[in-house]
């Protein structure tokens, strides 16, 4: 992976500690019935369509008319999604600092609401003030790991693939994007991503 002068993250658990689960926890006492609701209804497969780009009103319209019982939940989704999102992963708030001293150029790929993203963006304005571009695959109707998008992502940052470096925390997506040239890494915590960041020359050692 010689060559690698920027890097591209993934924002949900890379970036940012999310689960839906953070926020149910607080609205389903029952632990059994809670992992029954995030098994069976708010499925993975159903909050993929938000992060394609579809409309939150007409997910959560079709959801509540299968299980009525749980429509006001569903509709929880949509006004209190930001209490999915518990905070920052710890040590990539200095990681993300320590790159940005080095010079070395930052952007994302993120599987996100388009609906959902603005106004966490401009929550979180301090920390993707850093980035030079963050595509969000809501808004250009693509999600990881179609191979679209990185090439979509790769056009947009102005970045060939052998000069990136793309951190994810799902395998699927870093082979995609291995696939096509870019530098992958398996995200699991700051500490190895920075040795990793070290051992590819984008940052020096400490002592």
């Amino acid at each position: 992976m010689a060559g690698i002068t920027a890097v591209i993250f993934d924002v949900g658990n890379v970036l940012y500690d999310w689960d839906p689960r953070f926020l149910y926890e607080r609205l389903i006492e029952d632990e059994q019935a809670l992992d029954a609701f995030l098994r069976d209804v708010v499925t993975v497969e159903w909050h993929l369509q938000h992060d394609a780009g579809r409309p939150f009103a007409e997910t959560s319209a079709e959801l509540a008319a299968l299980y009525p019982e749980h429509a006001e939940l569903i509709r929880a989704w949509g006004h209190r999604f930001q209490e999915s999102i518990r905070g920052r992963i710890d040590g990539m708030e200095q990681l993300l600092a320590e790159l940005t001293q080095s010079a070395v150029p930052l952007f994302a790929i993120t599987n996100f609401s388009h609906e959902f993203w603005p106004s966490f963006r401009t929550k979180e304005a301090d920390f993707f003030d850093r980035f030079q571009d963050v595509l969000v695959s809501g808004e250009v109707g693509l999600i990881k790991p179609d191979p679209a998008i990185y090439h979509l992502a790769l056009k947009r940052f102005g970045l060939a693939a052998e000069q990136a470096l793309f951190v994810d925390d799902r395998q699927d997506n870093v082979d995609a994007a291995a696939a096509l040239g870019i530098g992958g890494h398996l995200f699991r915590d700051a500490a190895t991503l920075r040795a990793e960041l070290v051992r590819l020359g984008l940052l020096g050692r400490k002592y």
